[in-house]
């Protein structure tokens, strides 16, 4: 049966401004371009490229929360 758990954490202003690293953000265009162009990735491009878009996709959803929290617009 599933459960929920909520959680309610302070959130620093600066968690509005956070990003993916430049060499991070780099790597990760690098990957979709590659498949993009219609070159597969390797099991270990696509395993790192999934593990970078959900790390990009948690800190925009941290962003946003930040931000609705009264967090610094980015």
């Amino acid at each position: 049966m599933p459960q929920a758990v909520h959680l309610e954490l302070e959130v620093p202003d600066e968690l509005a401004r956070i990003r993916l690293p430049a060499g991070v953000q780099h790597r990760l265009t690098q990957l979709l371009d590659q498949q993009d162009a219609g070159k597969p990735l390797t099991d270990e491009e696509r395993h790192e490229a999934e593990g970078l878009v959900d790390l990009a996709e948690l800190l925009s959803v941290l962003r946003a929360r930040a931000e609705r929290l009264g967090g610094l617009a980015a």
